[in-house]
């Protein structure tokens, strides 16, 4: 039997990673999933679900949808991707991920499957999440979307509410050019009679999202349509969190993004939602703890993830255009003398819209994460030239963050982001 670094090879050398090659690793379509789900007698179907997508933001949400429910005492399956550190994030009941042993005896048993139907690397995960899930008996299990939603491996099951957090641009070769094909894309997560909430209108695609629903007769919620203002920051036993007021009631978050306020009255909205359907008895304590204890019960990285104080230095998961307009307003919000950037992208994003909403203002520390899909750092330096932004390159992550820590004075700032896997490289 082979032990976890080798299961682990075997999964990435068998199924390649959209994460890691781009578009040859995505498979589309649900004939593959649903073989796999059936040889796993359809593990999804033996508990209720809330089946999270959009553009940006459905992490975030996912993460404190299933802490919200966890404060009540349940047991809750979390399925999310990408992973930062380990692939077992990706699968986690009550915050606690997948054991080792679980991953490898899974792979173990339906290697003859999957040397016959070539499932991607997302089927597998998700498949295998299912089983652990129907294993661990769990109450609910909160499942972020992979990629767009219709065609996505996850749109197997049937959820209790469906979410959609936003629509940006992102993976246009996929899933279609403009802001509109994606939402039509996304909206293919809203199933017949089961409600749905949409985090932001967005003009033209809250109509896409009205005829999706009343096509198949969903009840629709927008989130916002609910009043929502920041109230300010905290610091409460040495963690900072940010407090809102959603509607009438108070929310508050470890998350300090400050695209979170958005996220927060998506949460607000969808979580009262799922307490009238479950007619779940639940206290406004428990909602402010499940929303205030997401990180301690979920194990959440990478959000606005502050790393150091002296110099402050934050690290941030935005990687498209939506993702960094919120970004570049929080840099140049955030108090600093010198504005220091670690920044590497993947070559199949729109990378030259970008850049074009960096600050010009700071020094630039071009590198790349370490898989086929990054951009070259030279290539990436180039075209941000190109936009006014002026900086060195380096080879590694590690090296460039190791250089902006040599020229920031203690009031600088530093961020390190532009892709999942270079503050992958760093947490």
């Amino acid at each position: 039997m082979m032990n976890y670094e080798e299961t682990l090879e075997y999964i990435y050398n068998r199924m390649p990673l959209f994460q890691m090659v781009g578009k040859s690793g995505y498979k589309e379509g649900l004939d593959s999933m649903i073989a796999l789900s059936e040889r796993l007698g359809s593990p999804h179907c033996s508990f209720k679900s809330i089946h999270v997508g959009g553009t940006n933001g459905k992490g975030s949400c996912s993460h404190t949808l299933a802490s919200l429910l966890q404060q009540h005492g349940f047991k809750v399956g979390l399925f999310t991707s990408p992973h930062l550190k380990d692939f077992r994030e990706r699968i986690r009941v009550n915050g606690e991920m997948v054991p080792q042993s679980f991953v490898i005896n899974f792979i173990e048993k339906h290697k003859s499957f999957f040397e016959e139907c070539y499932p991607s690397f997302f089927e597998v995960s998700f498949g295998m999440a299912m089983d652990y899930f129907r294993q661990e008996k769990v109450d609910y299990a909160v499942i972020e979307v992979g990629l767009g939603g219709r065609l996505d491996s996850t749109n197997i099951i049937s959820p209790i509410l469906s979410v959609i957090t936003n629509i940006s641009l992102d993976h246009q070769n996929i899933l279609g050019n403009t802001e509109q094909d994606i939402a039509r894309e996304k909206a293919g997560i809203i199933k017949q009679a089961t409600p749905v909430v949409i985090g932001e209108s967005q003009g033209e695609i809250r109509q896409i999202f009205l005829e999706k629903a009343e096509a198949m007769n969903a009840p629709i919620f927008f989130a916002d349509e609910t009043s929502v203002q920041k109230l300010g920051e905290e610091i409460a036993d040495d963690v900072p969190y940010q407090l809102f007021k959603i509607g009438e009631k108070k929310v508050q978050t470890p998350l300090m993004g400050d695209y979170q306020m958005k996220n927060m009255t998506t949460c607000r909205i969808a979580f009262d939602l799922i307490r009238i359907i479950e007619r779940l008895d639940m206290t406004e304590e428990e909602i402010q703890n499940g929303f205030k204890n997401v990180i301690q019960n979920t194990h959440l990285l990478g959000r606005w993830q502050i790393l150091s104080r002296k110099p402050y230095t934050v690290c941030d998961t935005g990687h498209n255009v939506g993702g960094i307009t919120y970004v570049a307003k929080q840099l140049r919000n955030t108090p600093h003398e010198k504005l220091h950037i670690v920044f590497g992208m993947v070559g199949d994003k729109d990378v030259s819209h970008v850049l074009e909403l960096l600050p010009k203002e700071a020094t630039y520390y071009f590198t790349r994460a370490s898989i086929k899909r990054a951009m070259e750092q030279d290539k990436l330096q180039a075209l941000a030239a190109e936009k006014g932004l002026i900086g060195e390159s380096y080879p590694t992550v590690k090296e460039a963050l190791s250089a902006a820590q040599k020229s920031a004075g203690e009031k600088d700032l530093i961020y390190i982001g532009g892709s999942t896997y270079v503050v992958a490289e760093i947490l």
